[in-house]
This record gives C-alpha cells, sequence and structure tokens, in this order.
C-alpha cells in the first residue's frame, strides 16, 4: 500500500474519517467514552504530522434509543428521527470531551443530502468545512436525521462520507468499522479467510461483501464498498479498517501494508452532482436507445433527445432517475429524466421539431447524465 499523495490544502492532506454506530456504542448501546477517547487520540496524532481530520461519524440514533429506552432498533423512521434528535446532542459531549482531553476543538456539522445537489449549499457546506480545518477545529459530520425526508436522505453515513470527501478533495477516506477490512470469506466461521489488501475495481469484490452491518448501525461491508466506491469514482483512495486496530489513521495516512483493505481512486473526478446521480439514487425505469444514440452519447457527450429512444421501460416521472440501456439492453448511462415515461413513451422516435410547443427537447440533459463502466 503506497501513501496517498499532497492534496489541496496548504502544508498537509486532509483525511476523511467515518466511525459506526457499532464502533462508537458498547453492546448495550451506550457511547463508549473508551472508544471516543482512542479515536480522539488518533485524530490527535494525524494532527500532530501536520495533517488534518474530518471526521463523520454514526452513534446518534443507537445513543437516543438506549436513552428513550426502545429495543430492539425500530424500522419506524419517525421513532429514528426522534432517537436521533435525542441522541445527536448526547453523542456530540462525548466527542468534545475526547477532544479536549488531547487538545483539540471540535465542531458539529449536520448535513442534508441537498447540501450536495445544489450548488450554492454545496459551496457554503465546503467553505465552513474549509474554514473549520484551517482553524484546527476538528469537523464531526453527522446526516441531519432529525429533519431529513425519508425520500431524501443518504441512507447511511458510509455513503455521506464518501460525499464528504469529495466535498472536501481529502486525500484519502478511512472508513473505521468491527472488522479488519475485507476478507475472502467471512472470517469468524472460515479460518482460511485472508484479508483482501488492495481492491482496484469495487464491482470485482462485491461478492465477499456479505450482509448487513450489526443492530446497533444501518450498515455492513457492502455499505463500505458502495462508498468507497463513490470516493474512488472522486479520485479519493479509501481504506477500509478496524476502529480497534491501534494507529490505525497514521498508518493508513502512511500506506502500511496490512492496516486495512485499500480501494484504489480512479483517474478523473465526477463533479459532486453527477456522483450523487450514479450512486445515491434508485433508478425509477429504464430508457433503452437505439444504436445511434448510445455511441453519441458515449463519444460526443451529449443529451439524449426523443430521436433516440426506442424503448421505455418503467413508470417514472419527470427528475426521476433512470438508467439508459443500449439495443443489447445492457446499462450503460444512468441520469435524470425530464418527462414522464407515459409521455416519452408518446415521442419516443420523434424528431424535436416533431414535439409538443414548449417541451424541453432533452430526455436527459448532458449535465444530468453519468456513463458508467
Amino acid at each position: 500500500m503506497s501513501a496517498p499523495t499532497a492534496g489541496q490544502h496548504g502544508s498537509g492532506r486532509t483525511v476523511v474519517v467515518k466511525i459506526g454506530s457499532s464502533s462508537v456504542t458498547d453492546e448495550q448501546g451506550r457511547v463508549s467514552d473508551a472508544a471516543i477517547a482512542k479515536l480522539s487520540t488518533e485524530v490527535a496524532a494525524v494532527h500532530a504530522g501536520g495533517d488534518h481530520v474530518v471526521l463523520v461519524t454514526s452513534g446518534a440514533v443507537a445513543a437516543g434509543l438506549k436513552v428513550l429506552g426502545i429495543q430492539p432498533r425500530p424500522t419506524d423512521p419517525a421513532l429514528l428521527q426522534a432517537a436521533s434528535a435525542v441522541g445527536q446532542s448526547r453523542l456530540m459531549r462525548h466527542y468534545e470531551r475526547g477532544m479536549e482531553a488531547v487538545g483539540l476543538a471540535c465542531g458539529q456539522v449536520l448535513l442534508a443530502p441537498l447540501d450536495f445537489f445544489n450548488r450554492a449549499q454545496y459551496l457554503h457546506a465546503r467553505q465552513t468545512l474549509r474554514l473549520l480545518v484551517g482553524l484546527g477545529v476538528v469537523p464531526v459530520v453527522n446526516e441531519n436525521d432529525a429533519v431529513a425526508d425519508d425520500e431524501i436522505r443518504f441512507g447511511d453515513n458510509d455513503r455521506l462520507a464518501a460525499l464528504v470527501a469529495h466535498l472536501v478533495q481529502a486525500d484519502m477516506l478511512v472508513l473505521l468499522t468491527d472488522a479488519a477490512g475485507l476478507f475472502t470469506a467471512d472470517p469468524r466461521v472460515d479460518g482460511e479467510a485472508r484479508l483482501v489488501e488492495e481492491v482496484a475495481e469495487v464491482d470485482q469484490v462485491l461478492a465477499l461483501a456479505g450482509g448487513a452491518g450489526s443492530e446497533r448501525g444501518s450498515g455492513g461491508m457492502a455499505s463500505k464498498l458502495a462508498a468507497a466506491k463513490m470516493a474512488a469514482w472522486s479520485g479519493v483512495p479509501v481504506v477500509i479498517a478496524s476502529a480497534e486496530r491501534s494507529d490505525v489513521l497514521t498508518d493508513a495516512l502512511a500506506g502500511q501494508s496490512g492496516v486495512g483493505t485499500l480501494v484504489r481512486a480512479r483517474p478523473g473526478r465526477l463533479p459532486a452532482r453527477k456522483l450523487w446521480i450514479a450512486f445515491a439514487l434508485a433508478p425509477a425505469g429504464r430508457v433503452v436507445v437505439d444504436a445511434g444514440a448510445r455511441q453519441a452519447l458515449i463519444e460526443r457527450g451529449v443529451s439524449l433527445l426523443p430521436a433516440g429512444v426506442a424503448r421505455v421501460l418503467g413508470d417514472f416521472q419527470p427528475d426521476d432517475a433512470v438508467e439508459l440501456a443500449g439495443p443489447d439492453g445492457a446499462v450503460f448511462a444512468k441520469g435524470l429524466v425530464r418527462h414522464s415515461a407515459k409521455a416519452l413513451g408518446e415521442w419516443a422516435g420523434r424528431r424535436t421539431s416533431e414535439l409538443p410547443p414548449d417541451v424541453p427537447p432533452e430526455v436527459v440533459h448532458r449535465d444530468d447524465l453519468v456513463l458508467l463502466p
């Protein structure tokens, strides 16, 4: 594992560190002072080396459920939001004590998906985080769960961490969990399971991810790999490692072999809006295009027009995410559609001049379209 190159932030690198609920709470669901103290010490070591940390934390819901006496973890979104409202302030108190003990200040930053989707909010969030980092403060980021719209949310903090890594142009994303990384099999049941030390393409190892996470969390290795793929497409390398490992952050930044699973960054960098379209929005349908349209979209980067549409699948509405497939059915792109499935079905194959007046000519605008490998 090689160390990342120097980044965008003056004298030091910036690493986004995400820690999950199972790593900051104990078996009873209480926030663990020992875990926070260990993490704070790790963050202080990174700062002492001249680098910076943006922390993305889970644990508010777990902490709130413990206070409210609700077990097991419910599925009702309203109850989870209430638990987050109760638990977030308690979680921050633990971080404040932990960071103060190692001579650091921390500041709470609650983000919502629209902070990444809306350009003005995106730039404002970036400015806030960069200012905090410049002041030597450790931003402690969480989703604004208490008021989040269940239809428009990150889903888990692994995905949020990947977006934050893009936002601050991080040099590395470290996903701390209760596993030492990605293994060839479940090490709890297979004595021959080996750590996968490096991944070039996430899609090639998804079968190794297993199921969901623990009772106290919402993620799991599949969630970690999905976030790692997002970050890799942002040009940010990712290390998935155990929160309990000694010196995990400094070793990850140093590129030490065996610290966890390294997911290599892809060349290039997707804009935040396209990153969100590609990975955070579930497709509501599929648009099959003809061979000429497929070639033009891939080679010339144009918008998709009704003339190139061969078939419409699903019942989507304007601004929904849709997959784009070629004549062979293979999906090659994803984007935000500007027309309903019903309207597009009527206009498929028509030239722009044949459309009703005042109808936008684009089915998927090039700014809302992402090519997939």
